[in-house]
């Protein structure tokens, strides 16, 4: 009898060890797959981030998308990421390079593949105080929709919002990054867009030696002065000897821009149709969204087009070459037939006072740069 139970013991000794070994290596693997999930240390962490804008007022930030120091980040690296073109090599910043105040030096922007757009690449920068829609035309109605709209572009980034997510969600570190901005590793388009927001909205530019005249901590030029005050100065055609350029017309504000669209004597008849895109209403064919000043310098060719090289020739245009049409702006069809009667003095006056809106610190500010 003993004899007879001994084998049987041992057969369910063997049965138990086998049971006890499959569930310790399923413990495992499921364990594994919560630390695929969660790892450990990556926290949801909704520390603000602090934004700098010296003598600008407080940028109004959208309540449900206020500025975290993760957010910040996690947009950083979507800005500089290339996942987010169809082909794997373009990214936002490929169109918008810090270094001229995120825009580029094509008259036309290039995209995936090398196709060309139809406009020069806008600025990014103190988006905070933009409140009258993005993009030239206006077609954006907020930043974040702004965001979205390049990628899926097939003359831009030409990818669609699926693929993007597909892509990002095989990637751990974007994961982890959306854990620590969202408290879940869940990618889809619209935090991506809250992301993206974020990081332009974080990217100020105020300190220019515009910005030190005002705190009297510096001097301007006599040419740069004078330029301040051809700038700010009404058009007079009645009193040419005490007439100004009048630009503060349309550049007005800490940021040199009024969030108008407008047109500004470029064409007498239209090729781009402008904002009348986005209202398909023909009062606003040939407007365009009036741009910041600041970092002028840095941002050549000029216009919606790319058309003027210098400014030299911008500042030409609006002496002596605008042209009219329905929708031109009612000030300057005042100067149109006379004209802003400026010297080649004036002219050169004011373009020494446009290079005193360049930024000191916005090409070389690592919290803008490529974070990779």
């Amino acid at each position: 009898m003993i004899l007879y139970l001994i084998p049987n013991l041992k057969s369910n000794m063997k049965f138990k060890i086998t049971i006890f070994l499959i569930l310790s290596t399923l413990v495992l693997i499921v364990s594994c797959k919560d630390d695929e999930k969660e790892p450990q240390g990556i926290v949801h962490d909704t520390t603000p981030y602090t934004l700098t804008y010296g003598n600008f007022p407080t940028p109004d930030i959208a309540d449900d998308n206020e500025l975290t120091i993760q957010g910040v980040q996690l947009g950083r690296m979507l800005f500089y990421e290339t996942m987010l073109s169809g082909d794997g090599e373009m990214a936002c910043a490929s169109c918008h390079l810090q270094e001229f105040a995120f825009t580029d030096t094509a008259r036309f922007s290039t995209g995936i593949r090398g196709n060309k757009g139809g406009r020069q690449a806008m600025t990014i920068f103190n988006m905070a105080w933009h409140e009258n829609e993005f993009f030239w035309d206006g077609r954006a109605h907020l930043l974040r929709d702004q965001s979205l709209l390049p990628i899926q572009d097939e003359l831009e980034m030409d990818e669609t919002l699926e693929n993007v997510v597909a892509k990002l969600s095989e990637s751990q570190l974007y994961k982890d990054q959306f854990i620590r901005v969202f408290g879940t590793d869940k990618v889809t388009s619209e935090k991506i867009s809250l992301a993206l927001e974020q990081f332009m909205n974080s990217i100020t530019s105020t300190n220019s030696k515009y910005d030190e005249f005002l705190e009297d901590s510096t001097v301007f030029t006599e040419s740069e002065k004078r330029g301040f005050e051809l700038f700010t100065t009404d058009y007079n055609p009645f009193f040419p000897d005490e007439s100004g350029a009048d630009c503060q017309h349309c550049h007005s504000s800490l940021n040199f821009e009024n969030d108008k669209y407008m047109n500004n004597g470029l064409d007498a008849t239209f090729a781009d149709e402008g904002r009348e895109k986005a209202t398909e209403n023909a009062q606003d064919k040939g407007k365009f969204k009036v741009t910041s000043l600041r970092n002028i310098a840095l941002t050549a060719p000029y216009m919606h087009d790319g058309r003027f090289t210098s400014l030299e020739e911008v500042v030409e245009h609006y002496n002596s070459q605008i042209k009219a049409s329905l929708t031109l702006d009612p000030a300057l069809e005042q100067t149109r037939e006379k004209g802003l009667f400026l010297t080649e003095q004036d002219k050169s006056d004011l373009v020494a006072f446009l290079r005193t809106l360049t930024d000191k610190n916005l090409m070389n500010n690592n919290n803008y740069s490529n974070p990779f």
